[in-house]
């Protein structure tokens, strides 16, 4: 009986599909709710072997938070391409739309919002998070031609995104909702 090839993966693809599983972890539990033994047992790997993709939590969740800005990036980027001219309102207002319909994620939206919470006290999700949006607003800066107000507006109402679908205040027949929301596309 011929025996069949097995085929391993690259640590680098063991650690593209760690990243994958731990986006769901952490985004169930948070940064501080989800141990490293946690998304091992989801990744199906031993703790030991996730130590050996990413030396402490904090890189694996530094890096969690870099798959999100990659994944928010590439979701503009369509947006940006898909805009029916090249004005830099029309060019935000197209990328905003394809945020919106990103957010719909909840797994990405609650990374986003974990990841703001541990930036407040851990240095490493800190740096990412700040790259992550440097990164971010060069892109929209770079690709609309917008104004520094026009970017900063941007993000503000991506934040506000954020915001409105966490609480669902979309939902809501009552006046501050309905402010919230007031010109919200998800």
């Amino acid at each position: 009986m011929p025996s069949q090839a097995r085929t391993l993966s690259t640590a680098e693809e063991r650690r593209q599909d760690v990243l994958s599983t731990a986006i769901g972890a952490f985004a169930s539990r948070g940064y501080f709710g989800t141990t490293t033994v946690d998304v091992a047992k989801r990744a199906g790997i031993s703790q030991a072997y996730l130590y050996r993709l990413f030396p402490d939590k904090e890189s694996l969740f530094a890096a969690v938070v870099e798959r999100a800005f990659e994944r928010i990036r590439d979701s503009i980027s369509k947006g940006a391409a898909s805009a029916r001219s090249a004005s830099p309102e029309v060019v935000l207002a197209a990328m905003a739309d394809a945020y919106a319909m990103l957010i719909r994620d909840q797994d990405l939206l609650l990374v986003q919002m974990h990841a703001q919470c541990a930036a407040v006290s851990v240095p490493e999700v800190r740096r990412a998070v700040r790259d992550g949006y440097a990164r971010l607003v060069e892109y929209a800066r770079s690709v609309s031609g917008g104004s520094e107000e026009q970017v900063q507006e941007f993000v503000a109402r991506g934040a506000l995104c954020n915001l409105v679908v966490t609480m669902g205040a979309e939902d809501l027949d009552a006046p501050w909702a309905r402010t919230l929301a007031a010109g919200l596309r998800h």
